[in-house]
């Protein structure tokens, strides 16, 4: 029973007590009948005014509930004339003022969070208390290379993602470096926060492959640098003294003299080899601003492969060509780009040591051209993955480590986008993305 109906209740019972009363009385002295009823009539008076001022505070107190009930905090009431009410009123105006202003500025901070997460170049997840995706941003979705709808409301080790592995495994508080397709190289952090008393992670994963390749590129530069200036002048001032040797060549006898120009002639021909093998490490990090000119990119490829299948480690290598079309023009440096790909088919030539098969396909849409080469090979081993464009890093015997990054270079200078990767049925496959050379834009070259 509700408040309202007890008072109400209450004062029926106690009036018709009252009623009763006057009835027995009226037997017996109509003056107190006339004074009972006097008395009725005051009572019944005070108990509707004190009623009426009960069920207006009630109702006072079933209004703000509804409203805040509906969350409604922009109504308020007036007051009433009544200290009491007017108190009560006062604190609930006040209480709906905190309560609109705070509405106000946590919608104000979701939007501002919103902004900074929809424009970050860092990739953001937020999971829920269960460890899904609850939230992820545009950058999160192209490091991970999948669409939001396929990842929000899923674990991260339910993703098809070496990344999103990665970042599973990840221990809160930690961070990792983590080699990505190509030479990209993403910084990762796992982050805690509180959210209504329990712990919630976010992940935090940050670009570094341009800072990377910039800092790696000026320790190189340097320590080659070096290099290469005590090597040249150890081996100038070693040719000197080796080619004054030789004048006294003509003082010994037939026999010995034979041994000791052959043996002068080795060490002046290792040292010149020395020098040549550190000046192409210089080069790599002296290569000279591109001239860009129109080049015809399956012409250019032809004179390679067939550079390269005159080789005997070659002679078993099956060529298998895709082209959508024979005429695919591109702005490029003709003289640095043919290096570029020279290393790449020698690379897949030599990946193959034997029968196999090379791959060139070339395909071009949406103003651009794509270039995949693939090969047969063993493949990508998880240690050459992590270590690609790494300079001095080789799976060769005898390699130098600067080809791939002399690729690198090349196609950085170049704008032009990359990605070596193992591909699904076990091919090692080099991509290339170059920008498509406008008709218009070739007739006005031509001219």
């Amino acid at each position: 029973m509700t408040l309202r109906a007890r008072i109400t209740a209450y004062v029926i019972a106690l009036h018709l007590m009252f009623a009763g009363l006057a009835i027995s009385l009226f037997r017996y002295n109509r003056f107190w009948l006339l004074a009972i009823e006097a008395i009725f009539a005051l009572s019944l008076a005070v108990g509707i005014r004190l009623g009426r001022d009960a069920f207006r505070k009630l109702a006072f107190a079933a209004d703000g509930l509804r409203l805040i009930r509906d969350e409604e905090f922009t109504t308020r009431f007036l007051e009433v004339g009544q200290p009491e009410i007017d108190e009560l009123i006062a604190v609930y105006n006040r209480m709906v003022d905190h309560l609109r202003d705070e509405r106000v500025r946590l919608a104000e901070q979701h939007h501002f969070l919103s902004q900074v997460l929809q424009a970050s170049p860092s990739g953001i997840l937020v999971l829920d208390f269960d460890r899904r995706v609850a939230t992820i941003n545009p950058a999160a979705e192209r490091l991970l290379d999948t669409a939001a709808s396929a990842i929000v409301g899923r674990p991260l080790n339910a993703l098809e993602s070496p990344l999103a592995a990665t970042l599973a495994s990840l221990p809160a508080g930690d961070a990792s470096v983590v080699g990505l397709r190509g030479a990209r190289r993403v910084k990762c952090q796992h982050g805690t926060f509180v959210d209504r008393g329990f712990v919630r992670s976010f992940m935090l994963i940050e670009e570094l492959t341009e800072e990377l390749r910039q800092f790696e590129r000026a320790a190189y530069e340097k320590l080659i640098r070096v290099m290469s200036h005590e090597v040249n002048n150890t081996v100038a001032a070693s040719n000197s003294l080796l080619h004054s040797s030789l004048t006294y060549a003509g003082q010994l006898d037939p026999v010995s003299r034979d041994d000791f120009t052959r043996a002068i002639g080795i060490v002046i021909e290792r040292t010149a080899q020395l020098n040549t093998f550190m000046r192409g490490f210089a080069d790599v990090f002296r290569l000279a601003p591109p001239l860009l000119q129109p080049t015809e990119l399956v012409a250019m490829l032809e004179g390679i492969v067939r550079l390269l299948g005159a080789k005997s480690d070659a002679a078993a290598i099956t060529w298998r060509w895709d082209l959508q079309q024979r005429a695919v023009w591109v702005r490029m440096d003709r003289g640095q780009m043919e290096q570029a790909l020279l290393n790449v088919l020698k690379n897949a030539v030599e990946a193959i040591d034997g029968a196999g098969t090379i791959g060139v396909r070339i395909a071009s849409g949406a103003g651009r051209a794509t270039l995949i080469i693939e090969d047969s090979g063993p493949g990508i081993s998880g240690e050459a993955q992590s270590n690609l464009f790494t300079p001095f890093f080789s799976t060769k015997p005898h390699g130098q480590g600067i080809g791939l990054t002399l690729v690198q270079e090349i196609l950085t200078v170049h704008g032009f986008d990359y990605t070596l990767e193992r591909s699904a049925d076990d091919m090692t496959r080099f991509t290339i993305l170059m920008p498509l050379l406008a008709p218009e834009f070739l007739s006005a070259d031509r001219a």
